[in-house]
C-alpha cells in the first residue's frame, strides 16, 4: 500500500493571516488535531497542531524560563519561542519546516517517518500542494485491513478501481466529507468516520454494496461527540 491508498483526501486547511482563535475554532468544529497552512497559490507553507496551541499562556499560564535554561539557550531562540507561544496569527505560531511525503510513498516508510520524527501525521503533497494527509489512525486502519485473511483471487476487481469508483460516488452524492475515511483491501471496503444518523450509515453502506466487485462492506462508524 502507498500513501494514496489510505490518505484522507478532503483536507481542511487554513491561511497564514488567520488568527489563532480562528484556527482553534476550526480545529474544534472539524474534530481535527492539525491544520496545514497554504499560501494564495495553494502551496504548503506550514502546519498548526494542537501542540502549538496548548503551550499558550491562555491555557498553560505565563511561564518564566528557569535560570539554567536561560544560560544554555541564546536570546534569539528564546525570542522565537516567545513569538510562537504569544503570536496572534497563524503565520507567527505555525511550524514552517513541514515533513511531507508523496502519493506513492509506501506506508512502511511513512510509519518509520512518523516514529523517527515523533509526529502524529504527515501531509501528502503533489508539486508543493497538499492532496492528502496520512495520520497514525490511517496507518492503524491499513494494518487492521492487512491482518484479515485473503480471499480467492478469481474474478477479483482491482482495489484501486473500486476505491476510485467509490470516491466518485461519494463526491456525486455530496458525501465526500473529511470525516469519512475509506480503505479497500482484497475487494473488501472498510468505512471509518463520524456519521450522525442511522439513515446516513444505511445509505453509505448500501452505496458501497452496489459497486461492482465489492465483496463485503465493513463499517466502523462513530457518532460525533455531543458538546455541552
Amino acid at each position: 500500500m502507498e500513501a494514496q491508498d489510505i490518505m484522507t483526501r478532503n483536507v481542511v486547511t487554513t491561511t497564514p493571516e488567520k488568527t489563532v482563535s480562528e484556527v482553534a475554532g476550526l480545529m474544534l468544529e472539524r474534530h481535527i488535531s492539525a491544520v496545514p497552512v497554504i499560501d494564495p497559490e495553494g502551496k504548503l507553507v506550514g502546519i498548526v497542531s494542537e501542540g502549538d496551541l496548548v503551550r499558550r499562556p491562555e491555557i498553560a499560564g505565563e511561564r518564566r524560563a528557569s535560570w539554567w535554561l536561560t544560560l544554555i539557550s541564546d536570546q534569539a531562540e528564546r525570542a522565537r519561542d516567545y513569538v510562537k507561544t504569544h503570536g496572534r496569527s497563524v503565520a507567527e505560531i505555525m511550524t514552517r519546516n513541514v515533513v511531507t511525503v508523496s502519493e506513492t510513498t509506501p506506508i512502511s516508510e511513512i510509519a518509520h517517518l512518523l516514529e523517527d520524527r515523533r509526529i502524529k501525521r504527515v501531509p501528502v503533497t503533489r508539486e508543493g500542494k497538499v492532496v492528502g494527509v496520512v495520520s497514525r489512525a490511517d496507518l492503524l486502519r491499513a494494518l487492521a485491513v492487512r491482518e484479515m485473511p485473503p480471499s480467492e483471487a478469481a474474478s477479483r476487481k482491482d482495489d484501486r478501481a473500486i476505491l476510485a469508483e467509490l470516491r466518485k460516488l461519494l463526491h456525486d452524492q455530496g458525501w465526500d466529507s473529511h470525516l469519512l475515511n475509506v480503505v479497500v483491501e482484497d475487494n473488501v471496503v472498510h468505512l471509518w468516520g463520524l456519521v450522525e444518523s442511522d439513515e446516513m450509515r444505511q445509505a453509505l453502506t448500501l452505496a458501497v454494496q452496489n459497486i461492482a466487485g465489492v465483496r463485503q462492506v465493513e463499517t466502523h462508524f462513530t457518532k460525533p461527540p455531543v458538546w455541552a
